[in-house]
């Protein structure tokens, strides 16, 4: 029996984001007409998502013993995300990240890893990690947390299925690489630019195929405005995006895969995932930062 629905294994930053008229080029101005400082990193906003919507949640991950390194630690204690296995480093910064918004939703971002890409396996309770039904892995900057996360598969038995969530820093690693982790992943999360760097493949429904092909269960693609494309080899679906006004696009990823997995943890059909997916990230995008817009379980009715 699963003592956790999810745990997540990724990068804590906390994210400082500007709303800005435009994004500067090379030599140019803009100015900022907003800021907002929010807890963020990739697993950890999918962990919120899931823990909003009523899902058991832990987390593996690092942060420095300084000022962004508590506001981490309370915010996951306040969204009800159990801390057993963060790591307090007692030398470094947390990880911060440097956000810039348009008035589209588009962004740059500048990434301070700090202590995050210091992770080691012997810093990391096995068993903690294998107690989950899905251990939900995304991106290190470093080569070394990347190591620590493909050593852990080794460590944890079959039992614990594998989410993973590539980002554009592991797709673009490239499949040999990223082959230890995607050997054991069950379900598959990229989005359509991600997919081609992994598979080669332009076009996103064959990029899917091909990891089926390969091993992998479940792909959910990420297609932004035009929703998901959903298979497991079997069946293929193409989900339509809800329509919303888009206030900052920042998390909307990792919000799909807070109600994609929540789907899959209540046995929902792959449409059923997929919808459910599109909607939180349809929340998501609707409130500036990552995690103002995730919804809580009641609002599950609004999809109908």
């Amino acid at each position: 029996m699963s003592s956790f629905d999810v745990v997540g294994f990724g990068a804590l930053n906390v994210d400082k984001l500007f709303k800005v008229n435009r994004l500067a080029k090379a030599e140019e101005e803009s100015f900022i007409e907003d800021y907002a400082e929010a807890c963020g990193g990739s697993a950890a906003n999918t962990a919120v998502g899931l823990a909003r919507l009523g899902c058991k949640v832990g987390f593996i991950g690092k942060v420095g013993c300084d000022r962004d390194g508590d506001l981490l630690f309370q915010d996951f204690c306040k969204e009800g995300i159990d801390v057993t296995g963060l790591i307090r480093a007692g030398q470094g910064k947390s990880g911060l990240v440097l956000g810039f918004v348009d008035k589209k939703g588009a962004r740059a971002l500048y990434i301070d890893s700090g202590v995050n890409d210091t992770i080691t396996l012997d810093e990391v309770n096995a068993r903690y990690a294998s107690r989950a039904q899905f251990l939900h892995l995304t991106s290190f900057v470093g080569e070394k947390s990347f190591q620590t996360q493909k050593r852990l598969l080794d460590a944890i038995p079959n039992t614990a299925q594998v989410s993973f969530d590539p980002g554009t820093l592991y797709a673009r690693k490239g499949y040999a690489a990223m082959e230890p982790i995607l050997k054991r992943t069950h379900v598959l999360m990229p989005n359509a630019i991600e997919l081609e760097l992994l598979t080669g493949k332009v076009d996103y429904c064959k990029g899917a195929d091909l990891m089926v092909g390969k091993g992998v269960k479940i792909v959910a693609v990420k297609l932004g405005a035009h929703g998901c494309y959903v298979t497991n080899g079997r069946e293929r679906h193409l989900i339509e995006a809800l329509n919303v006004k888009v206030v900052d696009t920042t998390g909307a990823g990792d919000a799909f895969c807070a109600g994609f997995l929540y789907g899959l943890i209540n046995e929902k059909s792959l449409v059923e995932c997929g919808r459910l997916g599109n909607f939180v990230a349809s929340r998501c995008v609707m409130k500036m930062g990552a995690r103002d817009g995730l919804p809580f379980a009641q609002d599950l009715e609004l999809l109908g």
